[in-house]
């Protein structure tokens, strides 16, 4: 009898709970994020999810979207491209996002974001900086400046600065490729030399040898950038090899020195993509300490607050989640948007317009100079 009664009630409670879970998903509308929240970039990647945590508060206190509670899935890249293309795929295909912002390391960013774009889904740029994000789409945007405006900025600041002979020192990446390249090639235009150019391989335990190889070019400073994790050891070798007697420069000094202690912190100096601008930013930086406690650590907080923000507001003036809806809601939203960033317009190719970027210096905390 028993079992006559569980062979019945089992399926009828099982299409009871299907249909309450169907009934739930179309009340929340939803969009996607790939983060970095274990790893060597972990320490951005949770920094940024509660940013986004943050964002859908917001959204939510003022009405959510179409009238329905807003949401964003978050995914785990674990700092690996084939994890964050899985992921990708996961919100495209069974979640069926209308967007997707992430990645944080150019070399998973462009990957699945061009997957996302095959697929018709909106994809937002809230972090790399790869000159390659410019060519990913018609279905992409972009929030951050990219290297190739980074470049010119750093290079102009570390000449300002009065260093003439610099060692270079980068991740065997894209991002870090085209850092390399391109702020050698700003530099050398100004008159500077770049004695030492170096691309260290990611994940090793030491880079003693690639930092005494440095050295020995007797450079004026030393000029880096270098993901979580791994520019903590970078910075404590150094330190430990006594080449911070020079002057070192971060190009993204938040990242840089997101996990390194500020005993080994304190003293560098670099730039770094804007951060919070204005009123706006105020009110998100005050929300962001009230809420957890302190301050945002990285500078990429404030871009996925303002994705988030963004889609919303799209996905409310298309009044659908169709893709291609939102795409075009996303062109007309994107004309002088109030972000926390500072006004958001994009250019006919969906990149943002004058981005903005800082001088910074590392004392205690980051600061501006």
């Amino acid at each position: 009898m028993s079992f006559k009664l569980s062979k019945w009630i089992v399926p009828a409670t099982m299409a009871l709970m299907a249909s309450a879970w169907a009934h739930a998903a179309d009340d929340v509308v939803q969009m996607g994020a790939v983060l970095s929240l274990t790893g060597a970039n972990a320490t951005v990647g949770e920094d940024v999810r509660r940013a986004v945590a943050l964002a859908v508060e917001k959204v939510n206190a003022q009405g959510g979207v179409m009238g329905k509670k807003f949401d964003v899935i978050v995914e785990d890249s674990g700092g690996n491209a084939t994890t964050a293309l899985n992921a990708a795929r996961k919100l495209s295909t069974v979640d069926k996002v209308p967007v997707v912002i992430g990645e944080y390391s150019s070399g998973i960013t462009l990957p699945m974001a061009q997957y996302l774009v095959k697929e018709g889904v909106t994809h937002i740029n809230i972090a790399s900086t790869s000159v390659k994000v410019k060519d990913l789409g018609a279905t992409s945007f972009n929030l951050i400046g990219l290297e190739n405006l980074g470049n010119k900025f750093s290079a102009a600041d570390a000449w300002a600065l009065g260093y003439r002979n610099v060692a270079l020192i980068a991740p065997n990446n894209a991002y870090g490729q085209g850092v390399a390249h391109g702020f050698r090639e700003e530099f050398e235009k100004l008159g500077g030399k770049v004695a030492t150019e170096l691309l260290y391989t990611a994940g090793q335990s030491t880079y003693r040898r690639e930092l005494q190889q440095a050295s020995r070019s007797n450079p004026d400073a030393y000029i880096y950038t270098a993901y979580g994790q791994e520019s903590a050891v970078l910075n404590r070798e150094a330190f430990e090899l006594g080449l911070r007697q020079k002057p070192w420069y971060a190009i993204l000094l938040s990242m840089s020195l997101s996990d390194t202690p500020a005993n080994i912190a304190n003293g560098q100096l670099g730039m770094e993509v804007g951060s919070v601008q204005g009123a706006n930013g105020k009110a998100y930086v005050d929300a962001f300490q009230a809420k957890y406690g302190q301050a945002p650590k990285t500078s990429y907080t404030g871009y996925a607050y303002d994705a988030v923000l963004l889609t919303a507001a799209a996905i409310n003036k298309a009044k659908s989640t169709q893709p291609a809806a939102v795409q075009a809601a996303l062109k007309e939203v994107g004309k002088n948007f109030a972000g926390v960033t500072g006004p958001i317009t994009f250019d006919a190719d969906r990149q943002r317009i004058d981005p903005p970027y800082a001088k910074l210096k590392y004392d205690g905390k980051v600061v501006p100079r």
